[in-house]
């Protein structure tokens, strides 16, 4: 099991910035090994969980959504298998809760697709007001 725990939401004027973090811990099944992967999902009201933006912890190659591209960032924090999502010019439809979510499969690079991640932290509500 992978315990995924997600911190930092909260309410913003449009236009504002806000930083979510996600530190992973436990280990899976009887083999110890690095996570590979995060990423940061999010869930609007009555939509379908969209996928945001993803990180390899080995490599820091990262991928991001269009709506988010330029104003989001993903990064590898000091501690292990923690990462941060820097939220920078905030607009209304950026409203959602937020999910962090772990990767463990062998990839080249990070993936968008929301099947492949194998746990999920408990959400964080970001709402911006206009």
């Amino acid at each position: 099991q992978v315990q995924l725990v997600e911190s930092g939401g909260g309410l913003v004027q449009a236009g504002g910035s806000l930083r979510l973090a996600c530190a992973a811990s436990g280990r899976t099944s009887s083999i110890e090994r690095s996570i590979d992967f995060m990423g940061w999902f999010r869930q609007a009201p009555g939509k379908e969980r969209e996928f945001v933006a993803a990180i390899s912890l080995g490599s820091a190659i990262t991928t991001y959504a269009d709506s988010v591209k330029g104003r989001f960032t993903i990064s590898r924090e000091n501690a292990k298998n923690t990462v941060a999502l820097h939220m920078n010019n905030l607009k209304p439809e950026d409203t959602a809760v937020y999910y962090c979510a772990v990767d463990l499969h062998y990839r080249p690079l990070p993936t968008t697709e929301r099947s492949a991640y194998d746990y999920w932290g408990q959400g964080t509500q970001v709402t911006v007001s206009s």
